[in-house]
């Protein structure tokens, strides 16, 4: 379902240098949400140079009075603050008033448990199985982010779910001291990749560390598929041995809230390791 489809593409993010302890950088984009409450507000943003491509995100204000007189669909100029320990987004000037396009009001499709979430949504719950076989739910570790990538064992491409595993190790290693993120690869092979067969090719990878999972969807073809609809990933012909898919990457909130998606797989672990640390903030 692509009627409320948001387009999104990967962060990336620069190391600052040592000492800086605050850069200001000037941003262009659409205002999709404006969350009071949260003092935050749902940007589709045009590249910012040196520090990201366009993407659609949060950004959060000091003070709440920023956000008066801002509308979904104005085209905003503002300034985005990265601090040493926080970032957030202010002096907005407005240069363009406007709206979104509309999508069809269809209350079935509003409520289908297969349509594709945005960021700031939550998505559902979700039972898959762990590498023992045991079932998992993605409630089990709310409280925590977790950060979500889809692969599969057949897969003979190695620079797509080989490198999508490389990556995570990556990310898993630089968050080993925090205790609220988990790492979990799903595979949606659920014919093929029972717990066993997943537990041969990545069980040795992820021992030792304790915020990596890989979960199978063996039994668990709804479970899968309403996840994978949810984040905007797509797969098929399983059942006819000839999978065809795309790849995306995901971080949600302790609420499941979707707080940054990255499609494919040229996304770069380092750059989205700064992502991540600036939406868990």
């Amino acid at each position: 379902m692509n009627m409320r489809k948001v387009f999104y593409s990967y962060v990336c993010l620069v190391l600052f240098s040592c000492g800086i302890a605050e850069k200001s950088y000037l941003v262009k984009g659409v205002i999709h949400e404006i969350n009071i409450s949260e003092k935050s507000i749902i940007i589709d943003h045009d590249t910012i140079p040196d520090l990201m491509m366009p993407m659609v995100m949060p950004f959060t204000v000091k003070h709440v009075s920023q956000l008066d007189d801002l509308s979904i669909g104005d085209s905003v100029h503002f300034d985005f603050v990265w601090a040493d320990a926080f970032t957030y987004a202010r002096d907005f000037k407005i240069v363009g008033k406007g709206k979104l396009p509309d999508y069809e009001d269809n209350d079935f499709f509003e409520d289908d448990e297969y349509s594709e979430r945005k960021v700031g949504e939550i998505i559902d719950d979700v039972t898959l199985l762990d590498l023992g076989g045991s079932e998992v739910k993605l409630s089990d570790s709310d409280g925590n982010y977790r950060f979500i990538s889809f692969i599969f064992t057949r897969c003979p491409m190695p620079n797509m779910c080989p490198a999508v595993l490389i990556k995570n190790n990556y990310l898993v290693r630089s968050f080993s001291d925090r205790d609220n993120i988990d790492f979990i690869i799903v595979s949606f092979d659920y014919k093929y990749d029972t717990p066993r067969i997943l537990n041969e090719y990545y069980g040795p990878i992820i021992s030792g560390h304790k915020n990596w999972y890989v979960w199978s969807s063996t039994g668990k073809v709804s479970d899968v598929y309403r996840l994978t609809k949810q984040v905007g990933c797509e797969f098929w012909g399983v059942d006819e041995n000839n999978i065809g898919h795309n790849l995306r990457s995901v971080l949600l909130g302790p609420d499941r809230k979707i707080l940054g998606m990255w499609p494919g797989t040229d996304w770069k672990a380092g750059e989205v390791k700064n992502a991540i640390q600036v939406l868990m903030q």
